[in-house]
């Protein structure tokens, strides 16, 4: 049996036994964690899919170990603008073990409507009527004159001298 679950913004697929790195949390070393945000459970051609999460359902872990991860370079660079800026990186993670996936069913969409009991309405009748508002007068606004068009005449050459 698999499952596919959501942690710290990445999803991750896990199998019970199996030794994971996710994104840090705030846990003790030895301490039980649940994760709550199961996308899909499935075992061979049995798959149950939520929409988006599966209702019920968990994956139970203990956490082995907190930690940095290798360092990595981070480099910015522009050419011709004498522009570079180098930096290093490493980001924390949590080592955790798969000791449980909790199988449950599949999720029911939400009935909002069915849930709320039904706003009385009041007949046409007895609905105020809507006031309207005055039109507003609007203003008389200038439009710009119209350009004319030009009626210059283009300049004559001068005759060039010829000269013996």
């Amino acid at each position: 049996m698999y499952a596919v679950f959501r942690s710290g913004g990445k999803q991750y697929r896990a199998s019970k036994g199996e030794t994971l790195k996710v994104e840090k949390l705030d846990a003790d070393e030895g301490a039980k964690v649940s994760f709550d945000e199961v996308l899909l459970v499935g075992e061979g051609s049995d798959i149950k899919v939520g929409s988006p999460l599966l209702s019920g359902t968990s994956v139970s872990a203990t956490v082995l170990k907190q930690g940095k991860s290798r360092k990595v370079s981070v480099v910015k660079f522009k050419r011709r603008q004498n522009y570079l800026r180098q930096h290093t990186h490493r980001q924390f993670f949590t080592e955790v073990e798969i000791t449980d996936i909790g199988a449950g069913r599949k999720a029911e969409p939400k009935k909002a409507a069915a849930e709320k009991p039904a706003a009385k309405e009041k007949p046409a009748a007895e609905k105020p009527a809507a006031k309207k508002k005055p039109a507003a007068k609007k203003a008389a606004t200038k439009k710009p004159a119209a350009k004319k068009a030009s009626t210059k005449k283009p300049a004559k050459k001068k005759a060039a001298k010829k000269t013996k």
